[in-house]
């Protein structure tokens, strides 16, 4: 049975956001190689997205009295900087793939199916 998983991935922000235009390039194709290893796998890749810097980031607290604060939810070296959206068969296929992604730490994450 098909489930669907979000790939959440971490990296040191200073290797996208101060690359050169040619390391730019090379990340950018590493992840081009693994949409393919992903079809290839017999998995579905809804798709995904870069994010911007962590300076661009705000953290809302809603409630009764919000709170507003420029910055991330958590500090840290590791930046949550893009991610995936990956259909396949179970967790096993889906850690498989995660072990394949261009990056430093990936978080595999069950969708709730609603």
């Amino acid at each position: 049975m098909s489930e669907r998983y979000l790939f959440i991935l971490f990296d040191d922000e200073a290797s996208w956001v101060d690359a050169s235009p040619e390391e730019w390039d090379r990340l950018m194709a590493a992840h081009d190689r693994f949409s393919k290893a992903i079809e290839a796998a017999g998995a579905i890749d809804h798709g995904g997205e870069a994010l911007q810097p962590t300076s661009t980031a705000t953290t809302v607290r809603p409630g009764p009295d919000p709170v507003v604060t420029d910055g991330p939810f958590v500090e840290s070296k590791e930046a949550f900087g893009g991610y995936y959206v990956i259909e396949c068969d179970g967790l096993d296929a889906a850690l498989a793939l995660a072990k394949q992604a261009p990056s430093q730490v990936v978080e595999v994450r069950p969708i709730l199916a609603v």
